[in-house]
């Protein structure tokens, strides 16, 4: 099967997409942006490569006797147990370097002993693995840190005592232990995880040992082993100088970020990407050319960065973030997006007392106020204005949004995909699409 492949390495996060022949999405993939660019470039495609194969799996479905219900609900839990499978084997490398560290931290601790409650905090997260990734259960996030850093600090400070087990402790050791998962490639083959996959399903949507079991099975081994074609790959994004692609692979992130939109919402006029390291305010035409951008490319100053540096300031999960801030009934005024100072603001906020939901409101406005004057200097909002970026997901820098664009430009059509996080990879898979002829040929670059 003939596809394309595109790539967005940005300063934290890394996409991609698999389009096929006829422009339609395969499969994503994302992953941690790391110091290794090689490695992440290749995790996320494996992770759009092991997405295809639930698309194809979903295809497979459909010549079945399951009702369009039934498909659903079984191919999400197919892929719900594939990726508890894929938790658990980043466990067992977490609890492997973690055993490494121990006994570094512990010299800065005498006659602390941590060996024994970091095991039983792992022990605890695997039996709680299953849980995370159950049939209904919201999802979480993206990445292995955040979930096994959200439930390690819940787990960790049920156990701490100060003295005898300081919570510093515990958490020095994860936190020197998880940045070498993260930049260690885990890979679980699909084949190693598809069996028992495939088992779970069967048995969670009570179809196994009825007839239809054995041809649903046929179908979906068959649909794990097509071989994929990738045709051409072109590569994007704040780090693209360091992607393991020619030049001629190679294209500017507003171009793939004005085309991802435009693909996503045929009717988009203005583009706000708000991604990990920079800020995009993009003006397109009709064809999703750009005519016109304005980028905050000089400091993180209200970008994805900063929220997570907030976010890690306040021992908080990214994600955390945005459902916290919605609790705010007083939000604080923000004097300064700035990185540098942030954590010596909010620190001191603290200690008058404001309320962390109060201070994260104050902060996300600071941040789309940053963006609305990048706007304004691109060419101000026009219908239809589409949301991009990681900060789309964040459900009160969304609001803050719609709050601020209609007071200025008044009522406009807002376009926010689910997938809005994959809108650079998608531009620059079309492009792939545009290079690559169906022999594997290279047109002329678009």
């Amino acid at each position: 099967m003939k596809c394309y492949l595109g790539i967005d390495l940005g300063s934290t996060t890394t996409k991609a997409v698999v389009l096929d022949e006829h422009n339609d999405v395969l499969g994503r993939g994302i992953t941690n942006s790391r110091s290794d660019y090689a490695v992440a470039c290749s995790v996320a495609r494996a992770e759009a490569i092991t997405n295809v194969r639930f698309t194809l799996c979903g295809r497979a479905l459909s010549g079945t006797d399951l009702p369009e219900d039934g498909r659903a609900a079984f191919l999400d839990i197919l892929e719900r147990a594939f990726r508890l499978e894929q938790h658990r084997a980043h466990l067992a490398v977490l609890r492997s370097v973690m055993a490494e560290e121990i006994a570094g931290v512990e010299r800065f601790f005498p006659g602390v002993g941590l060996r024994e409650p970091i095991g039983a905090i792992l022990d605890a997260m695997d039996a709680e693995a299953a849980a995370l990734f159950a049939p209904h259960a919201p999802r979480r996030s993206d990445f292995f840190r955040d979930i096994a850093g959200s439930g390690y600090h819940r787990l960790t400070q049920e156990r701490a005592c100060p003295g005898r087990l300081p919570f510093e402790a515990l958490m020095a050791v994860f936190d020197k232990a998880i940045l070498k998962v993260e930049n260690r490639r885990i890979e679980l083959s699909f084949a190693q995880g598809a069996g028992k996959a495939i088992d779970a399903a069967l048995l969670q949507t009570k179809l196994a040992g009825s007839p239809l079991a054995a041809p649903i099975r046929k179908r979906l081994e068959a649909a794990f082993e097509v071989e994929l074609q990738v045709i051409e790959e072109v590569g994007t994004g704040y780090g693209r100088a360091r992607l393991p692609f020619a030049k001629e692979q190679i294209r500017s992130e507003i171009l793939c970020h004005g085309l991802g939109a435009h693909a996503m919402f045929p009717a988009t006029a203005t583009v706000l990407d708000i991604g990990g390291q920079d800020t995009k305010a993009i003006q397109v035409d009709p064809q999703g050319i750009v005519t016109s951008f304005q980028m905050n490319d000089r400091c993180a100053a209200g970008c994805g960065r900063y929220l997570g540096y907030i976010a890690d300031e306040m021992s908080l999960g990214l994600h955390e973030l945005g459902p916290l801030a919605q609790q705010s009934c007083r939000p604080v005024r923000i004097n300064s997006t700035c990185t540098v100072f942030a954590g010596a603001e909010i620190r001191d906020r603290l200690t008058l007392g404001q309320k962390r939901e109060d201070i994260l409101a104050g902060l996300h406005r600071a941040v789309i106020l940053r963006a609305m004057s990048l706007l304004a200097r691109s060419g101000g909002v026009r219908d239809q204005f589409t949301f991009t970026g990681g900060v789309a997901k964040n459900v009160t820098a969304v609001a803050v949004l719609r709050d601020l664009v209609g007071r200025n430009f008044g009522e406009l059509t807002i376009n926010i995909s689910p997938d809005s996080i994959y809108t650079g990879a998608l531009g620059a898979a079309l492009f792939a699409r545009r290079q690559g002829r169906g022999d594997g040929r290279r047109e002329e670059a678009a």
